[in-house]
Parts: C-alpha cells; sequence; structure tokens
C-alpha cells in the first residue's frame, strides 16, 4: 500500500509529455483529460463521435486556456477503425509517453462488434489489446512510458471463459461484463511481465474507479436505478474523483509495473486513491499466457515488445 497520499495538485508540470485517452469526452475519460491539461500534457482525445469531442475540448479549454488536445477517431466496435486510429498518430508523432485504455461499455443488451466480437470484450479488451500492440514501439521508443488499463470491481466475479469467449453459446451481460474487465487486468499483469523480460522502461498498471456516477450506467434497468438511488449516493463518488485512480496509476513516481490503483474506501466502492490489490485470478500466468495467445489469433496481430 502507498503511504503517502496521493495529492493532484502536488503534481508538478508534465509539459512536453503526450497522452492518448480513449473515450475521452465523458466520464473518467474527460476528467482524466481535463487533470493532464491542467498538467501541460498534450492530450490525444481517441473518440468515436467528433461532435462529442469536440464539445469536451471546448469545455477543457474554458477552464485550461492553453490546453494542447487534438481529437483523433477511433470507433473501439471496428479494429479497422484502430487500425487507422494508430496509424493517424504514428504519422505525426514521434513519442508516447501514456496510453490510457480507459473507454468502456458496461451490461448492453448482446450485440456483436464489427469483427464478430460480443460487444463488452470487444470494446473493453480487444480494441484495447490491438491499439496497446500498435503502439507497443513508439512507447518503448519513449524513456518511462505507461500503458494504464481500466478494469473495474466486476473482475472480482469475472471467469475467463475460453469456450465462451464472445458469448457464442449463452449471453449474461453481467458474465461478459465481468470477464472482459478481469481480461483488462490479466493483459496489464501479463504485458507488464514481457515488457520486464525485455527490459524495457515501459510499464503497465492498472486502475478502477470504484462505483462512480458515470454514463456507463446507462443500461442498468430504470427501475431499480431509482430505487435504489438514495443507496447509490452513499456508495458512489463522482466521476472527478473516480478518475483519481487512473490519474494516480499514470503520474505517481512511485508507480511500479504490474500495480493496480483504485479507491481505498469502504469495499473499494469510493475514496481516496491508493495502490490495491486484485483478486487472486488476475494474477493467474497460465490463464493470461493462454488469453494473450487467443487475443492475437482474434485480432490478427503478433505483439513485438
Amino acid at each position: 500500500m502507498h503511504t503517502t497520499t496521493f495529492n493532484v495538485a502536488s503534481i508538478p508540470s508534465q509539459k512536453g509529455k503526450i497522452a492518448i485517452v480513449t473515450g475521452a469526452n465523458t466520464g473518467l475519460g474527460f476528467q482524466t483529460s481535463l487533470t493532464f491539461a491542467k498538467k501541460e500534457i498534450k492530450v490525444i482525445m481517441a473518440c468515436r463521435n467528433e461532435q462529442k469531442a469536440k464539445a469536451a475540448m471546448a469545455k477543457i479549454k474554458k477552464e485550461v486556456p492553453h490546453a494542447k488536445l487534438e481529437f483523433i477517431a477511433i470507433d473501439l466496435m471496428d479494429l479497422s477503425s484502430v487500425r487507422k486510429f494508430a496509424a493517424t498518430f504514428l504519422k505525426e508523432y514521434q513519442r508516447l509517453d501514456l496510453l490510457i485504455n480507459n473507454a468502456g461499455i458496461m451490461i448492453p443488451p448482446f450485440q456483436k462488434t464489427k469483427d464478430g466480437f460480443e460487444s463488452q470484450m470487444g470494446v473493453n479488451y480487444l480494441s484495447h489489446f490491438l491499439l496497446t500492440g500498435l503502439l507497443m514501439e513508439v512507447l518503448n521508443n519513449t524513456p518511462n512510458a505507461r500503458v494504464v488499463t481500466l478494469s473495474s470491481k466486476a473482475h472480482e466475479t469475472g471467469v475467463i471463459d475460453f469456450d465462451n469467449l464472445n458469448s457464442e453459446k449463452s449471453y449474461s451481460k453481467f458474465v461478459a461484463y465481468g470477464q472482459s474487465k478481469l481480461a483488462c487486468l490479466l493483459f496489464t499483469q501479463e504485458l507488464n511481465r514481457r515488457l520486464k523480460k525485455a527490459h524495457k522502461s515501459t510499464i503497465s498498471v492498472g486502475a478502477h474507479p470504484g462505483v462512480s456516477t458515470t454514463d456507463l450506467g446507462r443500461h442498468i434497468p430504470k427501475i431499480p436505478y431509482y430505487l435504489l438511488m438514495p443507496i447509490f449516493v452513499f456508495m458512489t463518488h463522482k466521476p472527478a474523483k473516480g478518475a483519481l485512480p487512473t490519474i494516480m496509476a499514470a503520474l505517481d513516481n512511485e508507480v511500479q509495473g504490474g500495480d493496480y490503483f483504485g479507491p481505498i474506501g469502504f469495499k473499494e466502492m469510493k475514496g481516496p486513491p491508493a495502490k490495491v490489490m486484485a483478486k487472486p485470478r488476475a494474477y493467474d500466468k497460465e490463464v493470461a499466457a493462454k488469453l494473450w495467445t487467443v487475443s492475437e489469433e482474434l485480432t490478427h496481430f503478433k505483439f513485438d515488445i
């Protein structure tokens, strides 16, 4: 556990650094981008909807007039869009200090991505797997770069079901969500092991927001949502607080590869950010190695670290 309390205000200017944040226009991604802009990091806002991204950029610039922001389109439901995003970025930039694999969807009705993946597995995990791989060289050419991948408390119930990875046999939105978020953590650990083995200065780190009131909850059935709202107030925190574990993972000096950050209040639902431990299954090397191989096959991409 961290002994020091993380304080965003005490982080010095990070001028000269470049960050990519997926899903930067809303919720945790927006709050992360805003904080990065305040620390003089140039933020590439990787979003699907240009209009929403531009509106978010205008909002940030209102608060941080000198913010350096750029929008590059990415649709995580489509691997060809992920490839196009990476190609566009690499044409323009020779460095990448921070890759924040933030965007996600939660408990939607069953849907397939363009490439035939179950949407949560595709968006939350496989597209970010590919994106990280495509940007690996530029990350490794940047001293002390970090990849921060977002997970969730839902990983605690997650199981990687290799026989039903994309819900081919049956679909439970909660089961699929838990699986996708466990996959994100297994990837975080496996990526870090491979980077370490290759003696790279890039590190891979995980984060989770606790329970935060973001757009992610839009698929929660309305009646239970409103009935439970009074209780939710005590169990959740605003996106600005929910983004702090991500920001800590990205900017804190004490962070080491393989670390995992989340709020340390009651059951890690809310509270100040600190280093936390995921469930043991997130550290299973055998499952992680198998998932890596399967992910390379599914995305038709072989990592070169």
